[in-house]
């Protein structure tokens, strides 16, 4: 008897462990709060993005867009009377921080609605941790065609989609600039491969060649090899399916090494940084814009006035894209409540919501995205982006 108490001793220990253990595993995640949002006081918003590293430019830029959205919001009295805040994390746009962020945000009851992150990779990394916590990942940069399936139906983005943007970039630069010989450069991420494969598809499609492909990786600084093979191939253009700082970069010492080709690029270029770091190399880039803040819509106007008036310069793109987010998830809130669930819920109920960059905006409930986008044609001209007038 004294054997088996002992056992029964050591079974009933070894069983509390393990329920312990279980009791861990099945509690709610860090994605399930304790406790409701609260009902009073400002409504706060998560934001992961780029604060420090290669693409802290954009999370700057982010910041600008948003910052004067909510003077406007909560100087017309906020939303429903409650001020509307965020909290910014610095991700640096790496999956695995972004991971990290995702997992403090949905633990945080606070939080209704998380936007960002800049690229497709770093928000796709942590889309299932939203999905399963109810929380609301609007990613407003994120054009990966595979984005709003990665998590379900709290993801959301009112970027456009790699299957608009990269069909009509290379129609751009085959049928519109008439360039019929390909060089492309492409950083090596899940946006860079997205948008290569189907950019490459489609000039195929349509009669184009591409005749070199380079793919380089985010922190690489030296070009001259892949150049020099680009300049063996000979094309009439070369595309950049970059970021600012690395296609600024390419752009220079493509001048260097005497490549003769047009630049041609899609929005991700269209950003000051671009014209800044590539000065005089970068002058005749064509550019697949989404944003241009000479636009005479009075929207824009409106928005451009205020921009400079506060900061002392126009907003780019990214501004841009934050500017309308914050309004876009002020008006989910007025429509769905300050709930994590009412914000999910009123999103596809928004319809000609009002904004700079796309007129107005509805969404395709099914792809959870902005319908019917448009583009807009630029060129590199005396250190800004300008419309292209259709002349060489």
């Amino acid at each position: 008897m004294k054997h088996n108490g002992l056992t029964y001793l050591k079974l009933l220990a070894l069983w509390t462990i393990v329920a312990t253990v279980l009791a861990a595993c099945i509690a709610p995640q860090a994605g399930a709060p304790a406790q409701s949002a609260p009902t009073t006081g400002s409504i706060y918003i998560g934001v992961s993005g780029p604060l420090t590293g290669a693409m802290a430019q954009y999370g700057a830029q982010w910041k600008k867009g948003f910052d004067l959205a909510l003077e406007e919001i909560n100087g017309a009295g906020g939303v429903n009377g409650r001020k509307l805040e965020y909290i910014f994390e610095d991700s640096q746009s790496d999956p695995k921080q972004s991971v990290v962020v995702a997992q403090k945000f949905v633990a945080d009851p606070r939080i209704v609605v998380e936007l960002g992150d800049f690229s497709s990779s770093a928000s796709m990394a942590a889309s299932k941790i939203y999905q399963r916590a109810g929380l609301v990942q609007f990613g407003f940069t994120n054009s990966h065609p595979d984005f709003t399936k990665a998590g379900g139906d709290y993801t959301w983005s009112n970027s456009v989609t790699q299957l608009q943007a990269s069909p009509a970039l290379a129609d751009f630069a085959i049928t519109t600039l008439g360039l019929k010989k390909l060089a492309v450069f492409q950083i090596n991420n899940d946006w860079g491969k997205s948008t290569n494969e189907l950019f490459t598809k489609r000039v195929q499609e349509i009669g184009g060649q591409v005749v070199a492909n380079e793919s380089y990786l985010a922190d690489e600084k030296d070009f001259r090899s892949a150049l020099t093979r680009v300049r063996d191939a000979q094309p009439d253009g070369i595309v950049l399916i970059s970021y600012e700082t690395d296609g600024a970069l390419i752009a220079q010492q493509a001048q260097e090494a005497g490549v003769k080709a047009t630049l041609v690029g899609s929005a991700s270029l269209q950003s000051p940084d671009y014209i800044k770091l590539g000065g005089k190399a970068v002058e005749g880039s064509f550019i697949l814009g989404e944003f241009l803040p000479s636009d005479p819509r009075p929207e824009v106007k409106a928005l451009v006035e205020k921009y400079k008036a506060k900061y002392n310069e126009e907003p780019d793109l990214f501004a841009a894209l934050a500017y309308d987010t914050m309004h876009l998830i002020a008006e989910a809130i007025k429509v769905g409540g300050p709930t994590r669930q009412g914000i999910h819920d009123a999103l596809p109920k928004l319809k000609d919501v009002p904004s700079v960059v796309y007129g107005k905006v509805t969404f395709d409930p099914e792809t959870r995205r902005v319908q019917s986008p448009f583009f807009e044609n630029l060129i590199v001209k005396d250190g800004q982006f300008v419309p292209w007038d259709g002349s060489k």
